[in-house]
Parts: C-alpha cells; sequence; structure tokens
C-alpha cells in the first residue's frame, strides 16, 4: 500500500509546511477488519488537537475531491501526534534526538543484550553514540547504526 502512503504524504506535505508543522509518520494498515490511515505530525513544542483537527479536515477534503479516488476501500482517518515516546525513524529525527533519553533495539544481541536505554549523545552516518548507566557510572556505548532494529524516545524513570 505504499501508493496511498506515496499519494497522501504528496497532499499532505503542503499542508504541514504552510502551517509550519513535521510530518513524522504515515501509514495505512488493516486491523481487526478495517483499514486506517494514520498520519502523525509534530512542530516544536508539541502539536495540539486542534491542529490536528485542522490538518485531519484539510486532508479529507483533498482526497475526497480525487479522481479516481486513490483509496478504494473504507478506511478511518486519524491525525495525531507521534506520542512522547514517539518512534525515530528519519534522520531528522535521530537528529531531533539528540540530547534526549532513547531507546533503541538491536538485531542480535551486544553483551547478552538486545535492548539499550540511554541518551543520545551523538550520531553520525554509521554511529550512534548512547550515555549508558549501570549500577555504579555512567558511560559511553558506540552502535553501528545497521545493528539498530528500531529507535524511540523513552522516558527516563
Amino acid at each position: 500500500m505504499s501508493t496511498v502512503v506515496d499519494t497522501v504524504k504528496t497532499l499532505v506535505d503542503p499542508i504541514l509546511e504552510a502551517n509550519h508543522f513535521e510530518l513524522s509518520d504515515i501509514e495505512f494498515v488493516k486491523e481487526g477488519g478495517s483499514w486506517y490511515l494514520r498520519v502523525y505530525i509534530d512542530k516544536p513544542g508539541g502539536i495540539t488537537l486542534n491542529e490536528c483537527v485542522a490538518v485531519s479536515e484539510s486532508l479529507s477534503e483533498q482526497l475526497d475531491a480525487m479522481d479516481p479516488d486513490p483509496i478504494p476501500q473504507a478506511y478511518f482517518l486519524e491525525v495525531s501526534s507521534p506520542g512522547a515516546e514517539r518512534p525515530l525513524k528519519s534522520e531528522q529525527d535521530f537528529e531531533n534526538a539528540i540530547g534526549e533519553y532513547i531507546h533503541i533495539s538491536l538485531f542480535q544481541k551486544l553483551d547478552g543484550k538486545k535492548v539499550f536505554e540511554g541518551t543520545l549523545k551523538a550520531l553520525t552516518a554509521t554511529e550512534l553514540t548512547l550515555t549508558l548507566k549501570d549500577k555504579a557510572r555512567r558511560f559511553d556505548q558506540v552502535f553501528d547504526r545497521a545493528t539498530i532494529a528500531n529507535a524511540r524516545l523513552a522516558i527516563e524513570f
């Protein structure tokens, strides 16, 4: 269904740009027999419910006006914030997260673990450095970005 995502991205980008919002993600998925078109948006300081509603209405109008309909099946349109523990997918997401506490999962175990949480200290095209802490100390750990299955912001307790 990447053509649906591509079409929606083409439609929503100008709406977001005009309002100084950022596109975090788009997904078109089937869950429990129903299709969902989810558009996650953000801006520095966070997105409001009214801003989500405005983007939803504009996007819905544009989708309804297209002929032929780019999404032939019935679906639910959801426009929302990516949330406090938002996924880090794009390069911009990672750059924005420098200095933030994040959670990463690896494809393979490293030192017996596949999950790490720490402060994102540095980022290059091929590596990511987290400041981790164990019982007694803080230390930096470098990860090859190709080994990271997924990453997201995390809440530090």
